[in-house]
């Protein structure tokens, strides 16, 4: 039975979807004004990691992930660049995308843009203006009245009199109260601009994904996620917006994925200790960085340095070294290690505790194909498959194991190969001496040597 820790509730609580056999999800996305870092690779591999659960266990899942297309950062961005809005918000998405191709997260059911959803923007505003939530001012802004919404902090935890004593509003900024947020911005000059009742502008961030939800999944849907940062004031304020302009319950269960740290400090430009997805995929698999992401449960904090990226690197070694030279077969046999798996991940998604799992059955693996390889390739598949669930070990073990040819200045595969068949016939020859040799030049560059029954293998280091 599925629990998921609701950050609503501040417990874990058994999953009861909305509709029996059927989940919507709905998780905040990038603002597409540069390359994703670290930090989105989190949000991207844990709902992924989420979707392909539940769909392992027979939902029917609709996955929203939107894309904040406008807002103060691409304004100014494109402004530095000399470029329009859209076409550098283009570019990032497609690097985006890009990026996640390359982590194995698989693209959500649907990928809504703000500017795309002017129209549905506009009409929650009028409704909450309507219903006494919000108000325009003269100069064209309109503000949601936080203190019409009783409820507000709920999600956050936050009193509204403590957030009110250390408010303070920005140049520019008319409002009634100083916590009111803006729903609608006025047009500056040089600014993208769309036409609304109270002239014309563009929406606020928040706003954005009320409208763009709730179209897509309806005034009530299942799950809404995202980092952890976005919980205040982002999440709160959505829930204010939806519930004030629908007057129904926004979201049952929420979900928060946890900071990453670089070296146990936050991550951050200002420290200088900020990287990129595409800064750490130059220096390690795509498939060790998610690996490294699913070592940490998703709502505790993830720690980033190089021992946890290589001892990713050597976790991923293990497990394609136990399928290395199986043959194809159906999964079988591995029921109690399914049934663990499941265990596991019911547990608010515990990859920690699944990978443990797999581990087990990965020693199973190397215990039987010695004498039974037929059960060790069933085995496989089921530990392939279980991996699949976690978005791994769907690469051919031998290519994973060789890593490609190498950098361009090390040894190439038929070097490697060439090495070894002199190893072979030195130790043929009694000649240790130089079979040792080779192996230690082999070691220097990084080359792992295994000799067993069926002749020596080889893998990247």
């Amino acid at each position: 039975m599925l629990k998921i820790y609701n950050d609503l509730t501040r417990q874990k609580e058994v999953f009861r979807p909305i509709v029996s056999g059927k989940v919507s999800m709905y998780v905040c996305g990038m603002t597409v004004y540069d390359l994703c870092h670290l930090g989105h690779a989190r949000v991207m591999v844990v709902f992924d990691v989420v979707y392909r659960y539940l769909q392992a266990r027979g939902y029917d899942v609709t996955y929203i992930r939107n894309i904040t297309d406008i807002d103060d950062k691409i304004i100014n961005r494109a402004n530095e660049n000399g470029e329009p809005f859209n076409v550098l918000t283009e570019r990032f998405i497609a690097a985006m995308h890009e990026d996640e191709r390359a982590l194995a997260v698989l693209p959500p059911d649907a990928e809504p843009k703000a500017t795309d959803h002017i129209g549905e923007i506009v009409a929650m505003i009028e409704r909450l203006i309507k219903r006494g939530h919000a108000y325009a001012v003269d100069n064209g802004d309109v503000y949601y009245s936080v203190r019409s919404f009783p409820e507000y902090g709920k999600l956050s935890g936050k009193s509204i009199e403590d957030l009110r004593a250390g408010a303070r509003v920005e140049t520019g900024e008319i409002k009634h109260d100083p916590l009111d947020f803006a729903l609608w911005k006025a047009v500056k000059p040089g600014e993208p601009a769309w036409d609304s009742p109270w002239g014309q502008g563009r929406p606020g961030w928040h706003i954005e994904c009320s409208a763009m939800s709730t179209k897509a999944l309806g005034d009530t849907f299942d799950i809404h996620g995202g980092g952890a940062d976005l919980s205040f004031p982002h999440h709160e304020n959505e829930i204010a917006q939806s519930e004030g302009a629908t007057g129904h319950p926004f979201v049952n269960y929420w979900m928060h994925n946890g900071f990453v740290r670089i070296n146990d400090e936050k991550m951050s430009k200002s420290l200088g200790n900020f990287f990129t997805v595409r800064q750490v995929l130059a220096h390690y698999p795509a498939e060790v960085v998610r690996y490294f992401i699913l070592t940490s449960q998703y709502r505790s904090p993830l720690n980033y340095d190089e021992d946890h990226l290589d001892n990713a690197r050597n976790a991923l070694n293990r497990f394609y070294t136990a399928l290395r030279g199986l043959p194809a077969a159906e999964p079988a046999g591995a029921e109690v290690y399914v049934e663990r798996f499941n265990t596991a991940m019911d547990d608010d998604f515990n990859t920690p505790e699944a990978l443990a799992v797999l581990f087990e059955l990965v020693r199973e693996i190397n215990t039987v194909r010695k004498d039974d390889e037929a059960k060790a390739a069933s085995l496989a598949a089921e530990l392939r498959q279980l991996g699949d669930v976690l978005g791994i070990l769907q690469q051919d073990a031998e290519a994973w194991l060789r890593g490609g040819e190498g950098d361009g200045d090390g040894l190439s595969d038929a070097d490697i190969d060439a090495l070894i068949a002199r190893r072979a016939q030195a130790k043929a020859d009694k000649d240790w001496a130089e079979a040792d040799q080779i192996r230690d030049q082999l070691k220097e560059q990084g080359i792992v040597l295994e000799d067993g029954a069926g002749g020596t293998t080889w893998r990247r280091g």
